[in-house]
């Protein structure tokens, strides 16, 4: 599908919103424009109609794809949901350098994906981060 129907759209923002927002306590703006990017890619995984897991994969100026949004729903943690849509992100990305900014306590998850550290820790919002990329496969 090519474009997301109202439902599922507000369904995932709402994941996002729940747990970015609500649950991490952290009332920044996270609708910030780049979901209507025409080359962003949204990947998701549902039980029935409601998702459980959730990114984005959206594409920077100087060629890198940005993976972003990853988010599972607290019912569903620990069933290797995020590692599922890390696969198939990074399968869809293919030999191109790779960035996102990790949550401090996700760096050694992400490490796993072949992302190293690429600077200091920043805050988003309130919330620790780390800048992290993953060079194009050789």
């Amino acid at each position: 599908m090519d474009q997301l129907d109202a439902p599922t759209l507000y369904r995932l923002l709402r994941l996002r919103s729940d747990v970015f927002v609500v649950e991490q306590g952290d009332p920044y703006p996270e609708l910030d424009g780049r979901d209507l990017e025409p080359t962003a890619v949204h990947l998701w995984l549902t039980r029935g109609d409601d998702p459980v897991g959730y990114l984005r994969i959206l594409d920077e100026p100087d060629g890198a794809a940005r993976i972003g949004r990853v988010v599972v729903a607290p019912d569903a943690r620990g069933a290797g949901l995020a590692g599922r849509l890390m696969s198939a992100a990074l399968e869809r990305i293919g030999a191109r350098r790779c960035v996102l900014a990790a949550q401090v306590q996700l760096g050694d998850f992400y490490a796993r994906y072949g992302f190293s550290v690429t600077g200091p820790e920043f805050l988003d919002g309130s919330i620790p981060h780390l800048p992290m990329a993953r060079p194009a496969p050789q």
